[in-house]
């Protein structure tokens, strides 16, 4: 059995409301689930932020016996500070190669990279550049 930590919506039409399962991975969005792990309500409350609650012991434990949190719940988890940002790259234009500069998570601009040394990149030969090729 697969277990997919993932949102269950409630709530009216045009007003959603999320509950965090954790569910099998066949059960139906809404169907049967295994234990309810927090809630998220995307709409802008009194204070203008969205609301969230989590249960962290037991986030916790569902991600240590394999777990594996779905897109959206990746980036609440995120935010909450339980995991590490998701990777992101940016596309340079629809359907066109994709730029693999990081992305900061939470603003979506490319990173600044000036100062940081990649370690182990297998792309870059070994001298560093490529050497020019000589016509003779």
């Amino acid at each position: 059995m697969v277990v997919r930590i993932r949102l269950a919506r409630f709530g009216c039409r045009n007003r959603p409301f999320y509950r965090v399962m954790a569910a099998d991975s066949r059960s139906p969005r809404d169907g049967k689930h295994l234990e309810v792990l927090g809630y998220y309500n995307p709409l802008p409350g009194k204070d203008g932020g969205k609301r969230m609650g989590l249960k962290f012991d037991r986030v916790k434990y569902w991600l240590s016996v394999g777990a594996q949190p779905s897109d959206p719940v990746q980036r609440i988890l995120f935010r909450a500070g339980l995991l590490p940002p998701p990777p992101m790259l940016a596309m340079a234009r629809k359907g066109g190669p994709r730029d693999r500069h990081p992305i900061h998570p939470m603003t979506g601009r490319p990173l600044d990279l000036e100062g940081v040394t990649v370690v182990n990149d297998s792309n870059v030969p070994e001298g560093g550049a490529e050497e020019p090729v000589s016509e003779e």
